[in-house]
């Protein structure tokens, strides 16, 4: 839950998350619907299916892998998080690299070398669990992104970037995708205190306010909002419609439902901007 998301914003979600699915079995038995609803408003929703995938692995394994290619096959870990997981809770000899720690190595050696080769090296093997966390925690607290504490720094003397002035310039930026800006419209169909979902088409797994249809008889302005999705900067203006015959796919909800179905941000806003739904 933390990849991208706040600690603050993610505690609510985390002690929730945890009361319903306790243990790797329950979340594995789990719709993936409900797991979906629990996880929404987080965003980046492959962590919840692969949260869901790796907690299946698990449940047919009988317990938690203790071996690090055992625990790097589980749905969703990558690299660092199984070595993360493998030194500090196994007490494995596995280098993290994580934001911080490439951080760090980059100003060490000005740019140089490959990161995972030299954290690597820096591993403390006889306690790989607090030589990962103190790596991880020089780069948090001394070694920062825009303003390094040099002066608090241990490991100062040994940093070549530090010695020719370039601390301030590393580790060079990953180029970002361009932003694209995007317009859509979405309708507000209801029927019968029942409101019209579709199959979001930017969140997989999700239901979202239809956007227009044939059929769709489109009425009055309801409001607007902005909404963004990675690098892409929605504005989403609602209208009210009216409807005789929903495609198939869609399906009518009614308030309680609503509650209780992995419904998109996009939605959620769109309909607050309906006086009636309020």
């Amino acid at each position: 839950m933390l990849q991208q998301t706040r600690v603050a914003a993610v505690i609510p979600y985390y002690e929730r998350f945890l009361k319903r699915f306790p243990d790797a079995p329950a979340l594995a038995e789990a719709p993936e619907e409900e797991v979906l609803t629990m996880w929404s408003g987080l965003g980046y929703y492959s962590r919840a299916r692969n949260l869901q995938k790796a907690a299946r692995q698990i449940a047919a394994l009988g317990s938690f892998p203790q071996a690090h290619d055992e625990i790097r096959e589980l749905a969703g870990v990558g690299d660092y998080t199984a070595a993360a997981v493998a030194s500090i809770a196994f007490g494995l000899p596995h280098a993290v690299v994580d934001g911080n720690v490439r951080r760090v190595i980059a100003r060490i050696t000005n740019g140089k070398g490959d990161a995972q080769q030299i954290a690597d090296l820096l591993l403390d093997r006889r306690n790989p669990s607090r030589s990962n966390q103190a790596l991880m925690e020089l780069g948090a607290v001394v070694c920062l992104p825009r303003d390094p504490q040099c002066g608090a720094c241990p490991i100062a003397k040994f940093c070549e970037a530090r010695r020719v002035g370039t601390q301030n310039e590393l580790p060079h930026k990953r180029a970002k995708p361009a932003t694209v800006h995007l317009k859509r419209t979405l309708l507000v169909i209801r029927q019968d205190d029942k409101i019209l979902l579709a199959p979001s088409p930017r969140v997989q797994g999700f239901w979202d306010l239809p956007e227009p249809f044939e059929g769709a008889r489109i009425g009055a302005a309801l409001g607007e909002f902005r909404h963004s999705i990675t690098h892409r900067n929605y504005r989403f203006t609602v209208h009210e419609a009216v409807v005789r015959v929903r495609p198939k796919e869609f399906h009518w909800f009614g308030r309680k439902d609503i509650d209780e179905i992995p419904l998109s941000t996009t939605a959620k806003k769109g309909l607050r901007c309906s006086i009636k739904y309020e």
